[in-house]
């Protein structure tokens, strides 16, 4: 009995085990793949926090209730189907320890239609991930657009610090204790990088800077109207900042650039889109794109591709045996430039380039000795003192500084050839030259 009752409660215990495990593995997905819907009106800032407290749990492993986690976690936001957000949506998040934040004013083109926004969250130290949706229900405002709209420009802020709920908060209202206004919405926040600004120094805490435009229903106060004025105006082109009695309101807590303040009066302002006149920059409305149809021929480009290549081709042959018949086959020989050159010229030249031969040949056949510098001193073998060449009681002093032909005995003597009556060239020893006889070079040579 008591066996029994053990297995019995055993396995109620393992059931209520694995429906334990299935609710929480149900909940954790159902969390996960969730939808969250919002209902932002249009002509008003949008702001949704993606906070990082939020995605932690989703991450396995699972931290038990109490445990805390400093996971580093990056965001991705898209539009479902589109690589990136809409026109009107932006996002930031200034580290992966921070909160990501939507932000925007939607329009009324996007009124009544659905947009589903694509979160997923990346977990940087275990590279899980993590995505939901973000359905963007925007609501028709029945006061859109407000018709007084005051664009603030404040120094001392960033942009995800103005989106603050409470610091937003109080900045309306300083704006709604200046204006004085029954409505007063915020209309959109920009940073200040967006509009060509410069990203700040990273001293004495510089803020990048914030524009906030705020829209109501009634017109502006006179405090807002003192930036106007010609001498404040005079002090903003000259770099000074304008006197402006309302300031201190803000100066707690805000430092507003008084020289960039807009104000805007919708009602005399004629919307753009009415002043549009459609000329000869503007293309008339001519509906869809219709592209072709599946079913169309593909083109040949056989025709085309023997055109592009067969002509130049063809062309550049011609060229080709035009420059190769000028080359090769009208090139004049070496007998026929014999020919045409008078013979007394070819003479001329023979002697000349003969007699250059035969004195590179007699120098090379001196019999010369090398200079003492160049002599070694020991013997290459046996390494003993080369005896100099000569003997030491040799007089060298009666040598003539330029040999005359009877200094020269002992040298070879170049034979001469002379009869009397006439000299005859010895050094024609050749039968043909440059395809000349040697006797008619002989004969001419003699009548000279």
């Amino acid at each position: 009995m008591e066996a029994s009752s053990g297995r019995g409660q055993s396995g109620m215990s393992m059931e209520a085990f694995s429906t334990l495990l299935l609710l929480t593995v149900y909940t954790i997905v159902s969390k996960v793949h969730s939808d969250h819907n919002v209902y932002p009106s249009s002509g008003v800032l949008f702001v949704h926090v993606l906070e990082r407290e939020y995605f932690k749990g989703e991450f396995p492993p699972y931290p038990k209730p109490g445990e805390m986690s400093n996971d580093p976690i990056t965001f991705n936001t898209n539009l479902m189907g589109y690589p990136d957000r809409p026109g009107w949506l932006r996002y930031i998040q200034r580290t992966s320890y921070s909160d990501g934040v939507l932000y925007g004013s939607p329009t009324s083109e996007n009124v009544g239609k659905p947009t589903i926004i694509e979160i997923t969250a990346y977990n940087r130290r275990t590279f899980e991930t993590a995505r939901h949706n973000l359905i963007i229900n925007i609501m028709s405002a029945e006061d859109y657009p407000l018709p007084y709209q005051a664009e603030f420009f404040i120094k001392n802020m960033n942009v995800e610090e103005m989106l603050a709920s409470e610091v937003l908060g109080d900045f309306l209202g300083a704006v709604k204790n200046v204006w004085q206004p029954e409505r007063l919405n915020a209309i959109n926040i920009t940073s200040a990088l967006d509009r060509g600004g410069r990203v700040p120094l990273p001293i004495n805490d510089m803020k990048e800077g914030v524009y906030v435009m705020v829209g109501a229903d009634v017109p502006f106060s006179s405090c807002l109207r003192e930036v106007e004025n010609p001498q404040n105006q005079l002090r903003c082109s000259q770099e000074m900042e304008p006197v402006i009695s309302c300031d201190m309101k803000f100066r707690a807590q805000f430092k507003i650039d008084w020289c960039k303040i807009s104000l805007v009066d919708r009602t005399k302002h004629v919307s753009v889109y009415q002043e549009v006149i459609r000329g000869e920059g503007i293309l008339p409305d001519v509906g869809e794109y219709k592209p072709p149809s599946e079913t169309l021929k593909s083109r040949d480009y056989y025709s085309d591709f023997l055109l592009t290549l067969a002509v130049p081709s063809a062309v550049a042959l011609v060229l080709f045996i035009i420059l190769g018949y000028i080359m090769c086959c009208r090139r004049e020989g070496m007998v026929k430039r014999n020919m045409q050159t008078p013979d007394i010229q070819l003479v001329h030249h023979s002697a000349i380039q003969k007699s250059t031969k035969e004195l590179r040949d007699m120098s090379k056949n001196r019999e010369v000795g090398w200079p003492l510098s160049t002599l070694p001193v020991f013997h290459p073998i046996t390494g003993e003192i080369v005896p100099p060449r000569h003997t030491d009681n040799y007089d060298n002093t009666s040598m003539p500084l330029m040999q005359t032909q009877q200094n020269l005995q002992h040298q070879t003597q170049i034979p001469q050839q002379k009869i009397a009556g006439e000299y005859r060239m010895t050094t024609f020893q050749r039968f043909e030259v440059n395809g000349i006889p040697e006797e008619r070079k002989l004969t001419e040579a003699m009548n000279l």
